[in-house]
């Protein structure tokens, strides 16, 4: 996997993610995981080097995905209602994903408003962030996606 980029289904309004890697590009569904297309033309995989963007497949054809990934980039951090993650690598090279809800999360217990949610040994962390919508937490690696969504 080199990157990944969210978009909202334009019927349903549900979460959908563009990965693309070095064999093409897919669309799945962020709350069942179905995939939804499959393009596996790998060079329009490649973002564009200036706007870090792949043009959408699928459901979502036409339409400019920002990616994260390799390339740079990045993915929403935080949402509207108060969650967030942070990337942190305590014992570099591997780096870890903590959740968090509200407020300075890190001076209380772990489990109580941060939980240690990830951590990626063997392969390297592409992206982690939300969907714009909020509804969605991707952990992308360079050989998995890991999902979090409520509908």
């Amino acid at each position: 996997m080199t990157g990944v980029g969210f978009a909202v289904h334009p019927e349903s309004g549900e979460d959908l993610i563009l990965v693309t890697s070095h064999q093409g590009r897919g669309i799945l569904n962020c709350v069942t995981g179905h995939r939804t297309a499959r393009d596996p033309d790998p060079e329009p995989a490649w973002p564009d080097d200036y706007t870090l963007t792949c043009q959408g497949i699928g459901p979502l054809t036409g339409t400019p995905i920002k990616i994260s990934g390799l390339l740079g980039g990045g993915l929403h951090t935080t949402t509207t209602n108060g969650w967030s993650i942070d990337v942190v690598t305590p014992d570099w090279p591997i780096e870890s994903v903590l959740l968090s809800s509200g407020g300075d999360p890190y001076r209380d217990e772990p489990g109580s408003t941060w939980w240690h949610i990830h951590r990626e040994e063997g392969c390297e962390l592409r992206a982690a962030g939300f969907s714009p919508t909020g509804r969605t937490l991707a952990i992308a690696s360079s050989c998995t996606l890991t999902l979090f969504a409520h509908p």
